[in-house]
């Protein structure tokens, strides 16, 4: 199971991902638009083009967590826009993503 702890380093993809892409996919993007190691530890976040469906990847030191969750209705909100590939976040802001999402949208 994937537990997100207070220290744990987070990495949100400012740009959404193709969600086809599976574990070596998203490792790929990492490694060449990320620019980190997918086998840090660190906690990767990734969106669809539509906001709908987000994917977390993160290496625990014995293998790949994939995690997928797509919204039944409305989008994620409050995405991030940055000039880099990635920004950096915190567990609250990722929790606060999880749970902010808005019907309809």
């Amino acid at each position: 199971m994937i537990q997100i702890t207070p220290h744990m380093k987070i990495l949100v993809a400012v740009e959404p991902v193709d969600f086809r892409r599976g574990l070596d996919g998203l490792a790929a993007v990492c490694r060449q638009a990320l620019k980190t190691d997918p086998l840090s530890g660190t906690l990767f976040v990734f969106t669809s083009r539509r906001r709908d469906a987000i994917k977390c990847l993160v290496y625990d030191g014995q293998g790949f967590w994939l995690c997928q969750k797509r919204l039944s209705k409305g989008k994620f909100t409050g995405w991030p826009k940055a000039d880099g590939a990635s920004i950096r976040w915190d567990p609250l802001q990722l929790q606060a993503l999880l749970w902010k999402a808005l019907p309809g949208a």
